[in-house]
């Protein structure tokens, strides 16, 4: 999966397809525009107000009070790339993004639309990446109020994922302790205690994630079931035969092989025979270019913001043998492409 220039008209498709446009200018200038449009519709309200009802541009300004003429120049902006539609003088809301871009919707993507604001800044370092080779390490530095925008943006991306794959990862059917290292928002958690009645759950985070991690769990009635330990997961110890379930989510590509491998003999050791840990992280792809441009666009990502990039199944696997656990065969989400969860087990 890729963004790129596409055609809308018959002279646009023979000066795509005779090489006359400039698609370098194409795929940054209208691409970083039409991102940033979406992000300020997002931030400023305009989506809720056209998920109501239609609306005037006037009106729309009104109730976002945001100025009538650059407001009327966004709306317009938005109709052109197909996130509003525009009949009789009317803005309104396109049928298929309601799902997405309306808070109320459980599938909403708003909160990580605001994340995305705190990204751009982050993205924007790019370049003294490439000439230094130093990542970005923006955990360390967020304030109180970064770290909620964080946590929400976090959960919307998992809302879909986290069912899906708490009704794929096969668990021992009597496990009732489950540990979430770097657990963040806690979904993934939250949606296995609700798959499996007896299962409890402790997420392993830093300080400034747990009080909102905490909220989350609460307003997802699982309060009583989803306890957060603070701590650090490259160091802390956790412990011998003490845990049933062991899962890693979007965190391994914070790491470097040699953390990694670290981590999974720790996490072997806290598993009872017969436990399951299992990985989940997007893959990186097995040559250049394999995948298309999803794998290669978010290595590159975690590589600036993190300290290595992502991985392969491979690489994921053998750590996991390393540390004396038995790879299963990996799960692949059809909600959230180019990711994968790698379980393994550790023998009985």
């Amino acid at each position: 999966m890729k963004i790129g220039a596409v055609a809308e008209n018959t002279m646009e498709s023979v000066a795509l397809s005779s090489n006359l446009a400039p698609t370098p200018l194409l795929e940054t200038q209208v691409a970083f525009t039409t991102a940033r449009a979406i992000m300020a519709a997002a931030e400023l309200g305009i989506f809720e107000i056209l998920g109501t009802c239609e609306r005037t541009a006037d009106e729309v300004a009104a109730a976002c009070r945001t100025d009538k003429k650059a407001t009327l120049q966004l709306l317009n902006c938005l109709v052109g790339i197909g996130y509003a539609r525009w009949q009789d003088g009317k803005y309104g809301m396109i049928d298929a993004h309601r799902k997405w871009l309306l808070r109320k919707s459980r599938s909403s993507v708003v909160d990580k639309l605001a994340f995305q604001m705190l990204e751009w800044d982050l993205v924007g370092k790019l370049e003294d990446f490439v000439r230094t080779g130093t990542p970005l390490d923006f955990h360390s530095g967020m304030s109180a109020e970064q770290w909620r925008i964080y946590q929400d943006g976090m959960r919307d991306i998992s809302a879909g994922p986290a069912v899906e794959l708490a009704g794929q990862l096969a668990i021992p059917p009597d496990a009732t302790r489950l540990l979430d290292i770097g657990g963040s928002h806690g979904l993934y958690s939250i949606e296995l205690c609700r798959r499996y009645p007896a299962l409890n759950a402790t997420i392993l985070e830093l300080p400034g994630a747990v009080d909102r991690a905490s909220e989350i769990a609460a307003r997802e009635g699982m309060g009583e079931r989803i306890k957060h330990r603070l701590g650090n997961a490259l160091t802390d110890d956790l412990g011998e035969g003490t845990f049933d379930v062991v899962i890693v989510n979007n965190l391994v590509h914070h790491f470097t092989a040699e953390q990694n491998g670290e981590l999974a003999r720790r996490v072997a050791r806290a598993l009872v025979g017969g436990g399951v840990y299992a990985i989940g992280d997007f893959l990186r792809a097995s040559a250049p270019g394999a995948g298309g441009g999803m794998p290669a666009v978010l290595d590159l990502y975690f590589a600036l913001t993190s300290a290595s990039g992502t991985w392969s199944a491979d690489e994921m696997a053998s750590w996991q043998r390393g540390a004396g656990l038995v790879p299963k065969k990996p799960i692949l989400l059809q909600s959230i492409p180019g990711w994968a969860s790698l379980p393994a087990e550790r023998p009985k």
